[in-house]
């Protein structure tokens, strides 16, 4: 049986907006508090403004969605931030391992990587939708 899509009204009824924003309130809730002071502008800094860039992102480009080239960039650059997180909170677990949940953070890994992909593969169906049918002369 197949599942049941529903329509996509607003960004917050994609998945991957949905995803990253859960992502984000978990690292800024759980991750960045177990740092350490010293690294209050650099890797709290970094994590935080990633993290919250990717949904922001996602929500502007969906505002975009009807111009192929702004829609392509914030997604592009949503799928930076999570690279970005995927390598911060790497950084987080084998650095701070003291600190901070491991397992937690790979979860977050494996959160973000999914993320990444999602991204790529909702631009990569929207620019086959967004063509489909036209003429291109």
């Amino acid at each position: 049986m197949e599942a049941v899509k529903n329509k996509i009204v607003s960004f917050n009824d994609l998945d991957v907006f949905q995803n990253s924003y859960k992502a984000s309130i978990i690292v800024m809730n759980k991750v960045i508090p177990n740092l350490p002071d010293s690294e209050k502008y650099d890797l709290k800094d970094q994590l935080s403004r990633s993290c919250k860039a990717v949904p922001r992102l996602i929500a502007e480009g969906y505002a975009k969605r009807h111009q192929k080239a702004g829609f392509q960039r914030y997604f592009d650059d949503a799928m930076g931030e999570s690279n970005e997180m995927v390598v911060s909170l790497s950084h987080c677990r084998d650095i701070y391992s003291a600190c901070v949940d491991i397992k937690l953070c790979n979860e977050l890994i494996d959160a973000y990587d999914k993320i990444g992909r999602q991204l790529y593969n909702l631009s990569d169906a929207w620019s086959k939708f967004k063509t489909k049918g036209r003429r291109t002369t």
